[in-house]
């Protein structure tokens, strides 16, 4: 008799050894119509595996976060079948599942071209038609180079043989494909239906610039078309808000071909990043926190110390100095740690809070490079906050605060996510409870709720991550506050506590933007480069009918200046119409004053809003009253 325990905690019995399709079926027809893999003791299977003895088992649906990654994952080996159907003289190579997709690395004997890509997704689709039966078979090392070799398929033996011997290995036959691989798989290719090929690019073969250039394929796959559609119409979008191209159009930014990953800043990219800064210290000031400043680069030995030398050194730009070797600083916290040792602190004193616009540097990947969202040279909004271990909770309630304020000011949503101690980790562990518990009971007290990553935090300590969500839907990884108990030992840092004693105390690092530059990035495309007008890098645009108006335009240009409001008038021999259109759609300014002779006359300007074809004539005085209430950031209570 095997007794197999459902998540529900049902037991289910069965004579003898079953299948996972059977027990699927033992619970309802339609689910095991359903199924597309198990889980067994939280192992995954494929659904033709067979059970010879108790244990628990859930089964996998399309729309678990699992089940996709499978569809994903098996929707790679579905296109690569249609390659070699099409191109048979094509190497295969290897084909994972990514975020929202997959993707297969071939070497063709000729570059695939997106008349290419056609073909190959009309092939896709016949398999699918098909379907064909994925069945799962295993050989020895050995039998798995030999059998390789016979086919030529010289990169799969690579492979292989870079696996220990004695191994057994798993094989995926596919109709007449088949392909290395642990799986599992999805049972048959009627499973994947809902995919779209993307585009194709270089590779290298496992990614060394001294091997052979390969073609990568990437595809979108989805447990349903309705999901993929809407991916698909998603994308549409984030195209048209694609903050590079926006960027360009707003005069924000550039990044220049002398300098890849390190960003212009055009007067009106500077406005929005200044503002970004005002805000952010006087909410700071406010919450307790003193401005500081630390140099750009400082001796290796303080890195050595810190412990990025080891660890990020292939990340970090290095000069000599006086003989001895510096680096630029990819990260604030050692020189927060410094100001904090260059006095002695009493429990009194604590906690201390300390913030700074660190400028940081660090060495990226070229194909990495991304906008504002990738760079080698960027502003952190790091604060570093030192306390005692009684006052986590409370410290962590007011940054959790402190980033509601200024998210709900974006309109971003957000959750948080707590990552607990990984596998490699510091300190103690009635510490990483005390801290662990303290997170938790923080975003508690604070009225949020929060997700679980058991094992996903830095190996110094637990973390909360903020995960935004834009105007569209998008998740952005923006703030953080991390509890470090290794930095504190490492630097040797102490405070006096009631005892007269020394104290070690506990650090936090936080930063709520993240990135200044990645965060305008996703303000960018959050707001389609239509920013609300305290925002806005030119909040009014004056408009003239004809060049006689243009004195009256200019006297009020500089009266709208002296109450500090962003400003430009367009007194081109142009027609308003297309003036208009240049200032609503092109430039996204918030609003546009119209001037002809009536508003000469009467003293008056007629307002036009971003977005609206109504025009409203009012007093300039009024005007200013208004546009001045909109240009301060309304934080909620």
């Amino acid at each position: 008799m095997i007794n197999v325990k459902l998540p529900s905690g049902d037991i289910k019995s069965f004579e003898n050894s079953v299948n996972m399709f059977e027990i699927a079926k033992s619970i309802s027809n339609s689910l095991a119509k359903k199924a597309i893999a198990a889980k067994i003791d939280g192992k995954l299977v494929d659904m033709t595996y067979v059970l010879d003895k108790d244990a628990s088992v859930e089964l996998i649906t399309p729309d678990t976060e699992e089940g996709v990654d499978i569809i994903r994952h098996s929707t790679a080996h579905l296109m690569a079948q249609a390659v070699i159907r099409l191109f048979p003289e094509t190497k295969v190579t290897i084909g994972p599942s990514i975020e929202n997709g997959f993707y297969y690395d071939f070497d063709p004997k000729e570059q695939f071209t997106d008349e290419d890509l056609e073909k190959i997704e009309a092939e896709m689709k016949k398999i699918v038609k098909e379907d064909i039966k994925i069945e799962r078979e295993e050989k020895t090392r050995e039998e798995a180079i030999e059998f390789f070799e016979n086919m030529g398929e010289t990169y799969k033996v690579e492979i292989i043989k870079a696996i220990p011997e004695g191994e057994v290995l798993s094989l995926y036959k596919q109709g007449e494909f088949i392909d290395l691989c642990r799986g599992p798989h999805v049972p048959s290719t009627r499973y994947l239906g809902s995919f779209k090929l993307k585009s194709v690019a270089g590779a290298y073969w496992r990614g060394d610039s001294n091997n052979k250039m390969l073609q990568r394929i990437y595809g979108f796959a989805f447990a349903n078309n309705k999901e993929l559609k809407d991916y698909l119409t998603l994308l549409e979008e984030a195209e048209k808000r694609d903050h590079r191209k926006l960027g360009k159009e707003l005069e924000l930014f550039f990044i220049s071909e002398y300098g890849p990953g390190f960003p212009f800043f055009l007067p009106k990219g500077m406005e929005i990043k200044n503002i970004l800064m005002r805000i952010w210290e006087k909410e700071h000031k406010k919450a307790g926190y003193k401005i500081i400043q630390t140099p750009m680069m400082l001796n290796k030995e303080l890195w050595e110390t810190s412990g990025h030398w080891f660890n990020y050194r292939e990340n970090m730009y290095t000069s000599e100095i006086d003989k001895f070797e510096f680096a630029i600083k990819p990260m604030n916290c050692p020189g927060g740690i410094l100001a904090y040792k260059n006095g002695l602190h009493s429990y009194k004193d604590l906690p201390l809070r300390m913030g700074e616009f660190g400028h940081v540097h660090r060495h990226e990947f070229s194909g990495a490079l991304h906008g504002l969202f990738r760079v080698r040279a960027f502003t952190q909004d790091d604060a570093h906050v030192f306390m005692t271990k009684e006052q986590i909770e409370d410290e962590v309630v007011n940054v959790i605060s402190l980033y509601d304020k200024f998210y709900t000011l974006f309109g971003l949503e957000y959750h948080i996510e707590l990552s607990t101690k990984p596998e490699k980790a510091i300190g103690s562990d009635e510490i990483w409870e005390v801290s662990e518990k303290a997170l938790a009971n923080a975003v508690t007290k604070a009225g949020k709720d929060y997700k679980l990553n058991p094992g996903d935090g830095a190996f110094y300590g637990p973390k909360l991550d903020f995960k935004l969500k834009d105007a569209i839907g998008r998740i952005w990884q923006c703030g953080t506050i991390q509890l470090d108990m290794n930095l504190p030992e490492r630097f040797d840092m102490s405070y006096i506590g009631e005892d007269g004693e020394k104290h070690r105390p506990i650090m936090i690092h936080r930063a709520m933007y993240g990135s200044i530059e990645r965060f305008l990035g996703i303000l960018i495309e959050h707001y389609t480069g239509a920013f609300p007008t305290w925002l806005a890098p030119v909040q009014v645009k004056i408009l003239t009918l004809n060049d006689e108006v243009i004195p009256y335009a200019d006297e009020l240009k500089s009266i709208l200046e002296n109450e500090d409001i962003r400003v430009e008038i367009d007194d081109r021999a142009e027609k308003i119409g297309y003036k208009i259109r240049e200032a609503n759609a092109k430039q996204k300014i918030p609003v546009q004053l119209i001037i002809g002779k009536s508003e000469v006359e009467n003293r008056k300007v007629n307002v036009r809003r971003f977005g609206s074809k109504e025009q409203v004539e009012m007093d300039i005085d009024e005007f200013i009253k208004i546009i001045k209430a909109e240009s301060k950031p309304v934080f909620k209570n």
